[in-house]
């Protein structure tokens, strides 16, 4: 059985994907530009016997979704800037405790309360470093409906694997968008199964590791005994602070992610092999980025476009394969200046890294770049 082509709202694809990757719980606050999300997921979740349950906050919606996950449930809420840095602590714990879980996060202008019905990409760094500590981090920037659904399917394929939360990250405008999207028959969908611990008994350690790095979990009902906690721990789950045991697990916390960056990284580029000039972009601005390519190219001049679908952990080892070459490296994004950072710090000094930022809750147009681009071109 084919695909079939069927026209959805962004946040309508983000919540058919969910029900489709097998998600049986949801728990959120309803926050612009998010709520279609919630709406959808009210309506879709009892009809095959899931939950969905609207919380007191963004803290308390997190807090449910660990929860549920730790039942066994594949969990995901959904939110927007302010109600995702309510999150961040039981973020964290998620990462500590390796509990899978999904958060959709649509960007809206902020600080604070900010602008709730425009778009931005503000919570770059946050999806990074909003919670302390270092912890394992995935966030995926899809840039298109089409995107939500896939990379919403696969951020719970992720979550799953890995046993780590998975972020998926668009702004406002991709969020109420009318595409034409391919929803796959169900049985086309593949999630992997959460690895999950075989045979009880006392000698069960919930977090000791293979190569991958990821523990088998215990499923309750099933006779393992487990301790969970959000204190730093050995293999046996329970809270120590002995400096080589914690490191250990520090270390294959993180690791995690390093030893499956191929199963994780993702990106697309566009005429980058020989482009002069690279725009590195994500999200709605990618789309202004191609369009921008698209005229450069037809005028001579030579740009080209990396658009990295995995924002974290971030494709390094092809942006700097793409940028060596090039004689400039232009960031356009709905911010201040977020992803710049990252990209200086990969590219360093040669060729050198320029931002282009708007931060008025106007997406960036294909003009703006057209003229930065052309601006670099002469004087690089």
């Amino acid at each position: 059985m084919s695909a079939r082509l069927t026209a959805l709202h962004g946040n309508h694809a983000c919540a058919l994907a969910s029900i489709a990757a097998g998600c049986r719980f949801f728990a959120g606050y309803p926050i612009t530009p998010s709520s279609e999300i919630a709406e959808h997921m009210s309506h879709e979740l009892p009809r095959i016997g899931g939950t969905f349950v609207q919380m007191e906050d963004e803290l308390a919606s997190i807090a449910a979704v660990v929860g549920a996950s730790l039942g066994g449930l594949r969990a995901m809420t959904a939110t927007s800037g302010p109600g995702f840095s309510l999150m961040q602590e039981n973020i964290g714990y998620a990462a500590m405790t390796e509990v899978p879980c999904v958060i959709i996060d649509v960007m809206r202008g902020g600080p604070s309360t900010g602008m709730p019905t425009r778009p931005a990409q503000g919570d770059i760094m946050q999806a990074r470093f909003g919670s302390h500590g270092d912890r394992p981090v995935i966030a995926l920037a899809p840039a298109s409906v089409q995107e939500i659904y896939t990379e919403t399917i696969r951020a719970f394929d992720l979550a799953e694997r890995l046993r780590t939360p998975v972020t998926v990250l668009y702004d406002q405008v991709i969020a109420q968008l009318l595409e034409s999207v391919a929803v796959p028959p169900p049985e086309a969908v593949h999630v992997s199964e959460r690895k999950w611990a075989n045979g009880a008994g006392p000698a069960y350690q919930p977090y000791a590791a293979g190569e991958d790095g990821v523990p088998a979990m215990a499923r309750p009902g099933d006779g393992h005994r487990a301790h969970t906690t959000g204190l730093t721990h050995s293999e046996s789950g329970f809270p120590t602070q002995s400096p080589p045991v914690v490191d250990r697990m520090m270390r294959r916390l993180l690791g995690k992610i390093d030893v499956n960056q191929a199963l994780i990284e993702k990106y697309e580029t566009l005429m980058a092999d020989d482009a002069d000039v690279l725009i590195v972009a994500y999200g709605i601005t990618a789309r202004a980025a191609r369009r921008a390519v698209t005229v450069l190219r037809a005028e001579g001049v030579k740009a080209g476009l990396f658009r990295p679908i995995t924002l974290w952990p971030f494709p390094e080892a092809p942006l700097r394969r793409l940028a060596g070459p090039a004689r400039a490296v232009l960031v356009p994004e709905m911010n201040a200046g977020q992803l710049v950072l990252e990209i200086q710090r990969l590219v360093g000094r040669d060729p050198p890294v320029h931002p282009l930022g708007r931060i008025d809750g106007e997406p960036i147009a294909p003009d703006e770049i057209v003229t930065a681009v052309k601006e670099l071109a002469v004087h690089a």
